[in-house]
């Protein structure tokens, strides 16, 4: 029987060689080396360096999500909103990925307001990523979506709306598009405002799908609500006014503050020119400059009722004293100084009245410097407001020490010093709060919401030299301020700022119907240089009302009129009298006035520098 054709390999002569013995132990050797390497590798991955491969396997599946939290709101003092959060879309673009016609990328431009140009610059800057709007409203972004572009994407956000508009600008700012405040108080109360993220704990699957939570999540904590001191209402009406003003007047610029004259709040502070917060672009420096905080000018003679004050309280003068001022100029160190026209001799209350230049230098000589660098320093001029506000100014109030004698002189009517309308608006709370300088607050008083840093107002009793106590609140914040005047030397100061709204005053356009009112008026020529100008002028007003029982102070300037009349009494005081009359009726002040004031011819009103 023959065998199978496949058993002639048997008697293969290469099977029939024997094999080395050291190939089958090199060859044993190297599967063992490799079975030893593959446990080394096993052991590396899963016991040394386990926690590295733990964790890039994760990564490729878990995502921790950032839970961003809604800003606080900032609110009047009424609860009406002044900043809020609305819904809106952010649109990005992944440039490599998109495939659009000439067409269609005109489209998308429109939608989002910029040139083709402009577009085509943009998604040149990064293949990968590029923004195209942030914080498009939801009706441009179903726009973009509408275009149906590859590369083309959105994410839901939110952006701030300011509900008061122009009025409220300058106070409330505004944030970026990151809703990081840049101004006003979304930067002062940025931290408390914006909250904490939380965060999820995710996985997902290939295409970004949440398909499971996983740990804890930690929930995001909202921003804090700020409640500020300001009425919206009375807001509205100071910016309207000042406006208006500035118009007629063909003026610059113009601010107003309004302060309650019980608790130093705040319950306007407005500029002109203002801006939208909401709409931003193309702005100049000067829309944004909070013009009341931030923009320093020599005070004139609104400062002259703080020197007859202190001179009264020192017990040099009554208000029935007489002061010479004949011939209506006074020299001293070769200058000279001049009322607008003589007066012969005056009374203290009628120097006031009629703002005189020469009798006020007069009161002033009869004390030494210091006296009156005291009650200035006392006052808060020469130093920072403590407002809780960004941008506040010092202003300028040098040592008595280098003070030359007609330094001492001009001092007296606010000449060589300078200070902002907050400085000057809250200077003014001593004589409406008998004698007491207030700390002013933007924050409303007794809000248990209010953030800890919410505007604790102290002065430097060191620096001023008074030091009698001053009650405080529950959060241990001043109610009151310093005395720096009696009561009754208070009392009388209001009597004779009265006689100044008065017909023969030099404000009686600040005369308001039903209420009774008191104040001074400035004008003051514009430093230019080293010098003044002849024809530049700051008119201002600051009046407290109604003048018995104080319930707000007034300040208003307007920065260099340009219709003819510059007189604080013409330009300012007519402000101060329509903010009174709306001011008063909105805190429901009952009128103290039954007959309606006769309002003086405008020919009449004189004023001196």
């Amino acid at each position: 029987m023959k065998l199978p054709a496949a058993n002639k390999f048997a008697s293969n002569s290469l099977l029939a060689t024997q094999t080395a013995p050291w190939r089958a132990k090199f060859l044993m050797v190297l599967v063992g080396l490799a079975f030893v390497g593959l446990l080394g590798r096993a052991a590396w991955i899963q016991v040394i360096n386990s926690d590295f491969y733990l964790a890039q396997g994760a990564n490729r599946y878990e995502r921790r999500i950032d839970l961003p939290p809604s800003r606080g709101l900032i609110l009047d003092r009424h609860g009406e909103l002044l900043a809020s959060n609305v819904p809106a879309y952010s649109i990005w673009a992944i440039p490599k990925d998109m495939d659009a016609t000439k067409k269609q990328r005109q489209q998308l431009a429109q939608l989002l307001g910029i040139s083709a140009q402009e577009l085509k610059k943009r998604l040149a800057d990064n293949p990968n990523f590029v923004w195209l709007r942030r914080q498009a409203d939801d009706q441009v972004a179903q726009a973009v979506a509408a275009l149906a572009l590859k590369g083309i994407n959105r994410v839901k956000v939110t952006r701030r709306l300011y509900p008061e508009g122009e009025a409220a600008a300058h106070l409330v700012g505004f944030t970026n598009n990151e809703n990081r405040g840049l101004e006003g108080i979304e930067l002062a109360y940025d931290s408390a405002l914006t909250g904490r993220s939380g965060q999820q704990h995710v996985i997902k699957d290939r295409l970004g799908r949440v398909v499971e939570n996983i740990g804890e999540t930690v929930f995001a904590t909202d921003g804090k609500t700020i409640r500020l001191s300001i009425d919206a209402k009375v807001q509205a009406n100071a910016y309207q006014s000042i406006r208006e003003a500035v118009s007629e007047h063909n003026a610059k610029a113009g601010s107003v503050v309004v302060l309650d004259a019980q608790t130093g709040e705040v319950l306007a502070l407005a500029n002109v020119p203002s801006y939208a917060p909401s709409h931003r672009k193309n702005l100049s420096g000067a829309q944004l400059r909070n013009r009341a905080l931030t923009d320093v000018f020599e005070p004139g003679s609104t400062m002259k009722p703080f020197v007859v004050a202190k001179a009264m309280q020192s017990g040099l003068i009554h208000s029935e004293t007489i002061i010479p001022t004949q011939p209506g100029r006074i020299l001293i160190d070769g200058s000279v100084i001049t009322d607008s026209h003589p007066h012969g001799d005056l009374s203290v209350s009628e120097v006031i009245q009629k703002s005189s230049n020469v009798g006020t230098v007069k009161i002033a000589m009869m004390m030494p410097p210091k006296a009156l660098w005291d009650v200035y320093t006392a006052l808060g001029f020469g130093h920072k407001p403590q407002v809780g506000f960004p941008g506040a100014v010092t202003g300028r109030l040098r040592p008595y020490k280098s003070w030359r004698r007609i330094e001492h002189a001009t001092m007296s009517y606010g000449y060589g010093m300078s200070a902002s309308l907050l400085q000057i608006a809250q200077a003014y709370t001593v004589f409406a709060h008998d004698g007491q300088i207030m700390p002013v607050r933007l924050i409303k008083l007794e809000d248990s919401d209010q953030p800890s840093d919410a505007n604790a107002y102290r002065y430097d009793q060191s620096v001023s030299g008074f030091s009698s106590p001053s009650p405080v609140n529950s959060d241990n914040t001043q109610l009151s301020g310093q005395r720096i005047f009696s009561p009754q030397v208070a009392s009388q100061m209001r009597k004779m700022l009265a006689m100044a709204c008065s017909d023969g005053g030099t404000a009686p356009l600040a005369q308001t119907i039903g209420y009774s009112v008191g104040g001074k008026t400035g004008t003051a020529h514009k430093q230019e240089g080293k010098g003044y100008a002849s024809d530049k002028y700051r008119s201002w007003f600051v009046g407290i009302a109604p003048i018995n029982k104080p319930r707000i102070i007034v300040a208003v300037m307007v920065d260099e009129p340009r219709k003819g009349q510059y007189f604080g009494g013409l330009v300012a005081a007519p402000v101060f009298s329509k903010l009174v009359q709306y001011t008063l009726n909105r805190l429901g002040v009952i009128p103290d006035l039954h007959v309606k004031p006769s309002m003086a011819n405008v020919s009449t009103v004189v004023e001196s520098f």
